[in-house]
């Protein structure tokens, strides 16, 4: 579908001249993976929007501008129609089922390892869930976190991001080894269900819901070191 378009670099090493040689009738950057003065450069010529929703109910009104702005405002409103109506869902059957949060973490880098706080839209994303982020009042969006603080927070689940470092099975069993929590604690995630906004956002959803709800039926009273609760 995209193989005979022009290339054009990636997020962090666009070719510039490049696009403004192509003169696009409109630019999409995202304010955490473009860098600032790429962003400067191409607006001060071409249309540029820029996104960042750090919130999952600020998807629709993202998706909506893109689409009034690309011409397709039809589609984009069904698109973002589909979100809310996923949003909704997901949070009346919290309320018919109410279960206290699950604790969780979400890594995505090693070396050092860095987590997200709750200002970030993954975290979102799995709050809406149920989760409850252990490193989610960090005062740094993507805090570096150890072995050790991780092994001290205790989160019944830690999610390994496919992006934009990533992980393997060998990364989890090296936690494991250094945190001293269960192996089966430790659980690969696709980055892109829960970072990407957009198309992938009522997918997303349920993935995020589906992470957790599996977490709740696998190991929802395992605790610390492997240890039962109440034992």
């Amino acid at each position: 579908m995209v193989a005979g378009l022009p290339k054009v670099g990636g997020t962090k090493d666009p070719d510039l001249a490049r696009i403004l040689e192509l003169h696009p009738d409109l630019i999409l950057m995202n304010g955490e993976e473009n860098r600032r003065e790429d962003y400067e450069r191409l607006a001060g010529e071409l249309p540029v929007m820029l996104s960042e929703p750090r919130a999952v109910r600020e998807v629709p009104e993202v998706v909506r501008k893109i689409g009034s702005i690309a011409g397709a405002g039809e589609a984009a409103d069904a698109l973002a129609k589909e979100i809310e109506a996923a949003i909704e869902e997901l949070r009346r059957l919290r309320s018919v089922h109410p279960k206290s949060s699950y604790r969780f973490a979400y890594l995505i880098w090693r070396k050092p390892w860095i987590s997200v706080n709750a200002d970030t839209f993954a975290h979102a994303l799995l709050a809406l869930a149920g989760g409850e982020n252990v490193f989610g009042q960090r005062p740094v969006r993507y805090p570096e976190v150890t072995a050790e603080a991780l092994a001290e927070a205790e989160p019944e689940l830690v999610l390994l991001s496919s992006e934009p470092f990533p992980f393997e099975p060998r990364h989890a069993d090296e936690l494991a080894r250094l945190t001293g929590l269960t192996r089966e604690r430790f659980v690969l995630a696709d980055g892109e269900y829960l970072s990407w906004h957009g198309a992938r956002t009522p997918d997303g959803i349920d993935y995020a819901a589906g992470l957790i709800a599996d977490a709740r039926a696998t190991r929802g009273g395992v605790g610390r070191r492997g240890a039962r609760a109440g034992e």
